[in-house]
């Protein structure tokens, strides 16, 4: 797949990036190459392999869910803070 301007243009208006115009080419080159990359993925047959498949059948390992509230750590942080209350950080509002 190759990737074009306008392709470019939608991709940095989705991320909110801007590429510079020395950068567009490479970045151009950069994505189609890994998108070919992707496109060999695609012609892999999987019929035969189970959606479950893993390298082994080992599940996570779980720890105990416990609680610990260690304050002497908190208050150290919040220390830092420009404006802090009831142990939370004070942080402007931006919705609104």
């Amino acid at each position: 797949m190759q990737v074009d301007d306008a392709l470019l243009q939608r991709l940095e208006k989705l991320s909110f990036l801007k590429v510079s115009d020395d950068k567009r080419q490479e970045m151009k080159s950069q994505l189609s190459e890994i998108m070919s990359f992707v496109d060999n993925l695609a012609e892999l047959n999987t019929d035969g392999v189970d959606d479950n498949f893993a390298m082994n059948d080992n599940a996570t390992q779980l720890r105990e869910d416990t609680p610990n509230c260690k304050t002497e750590l908190n208050d150290t942080i919040l220390k830092n803070a420009p404006q802090s209350r009831d142990h939370f950080f004070i942080v402007p509002k931006i919705i609104e």
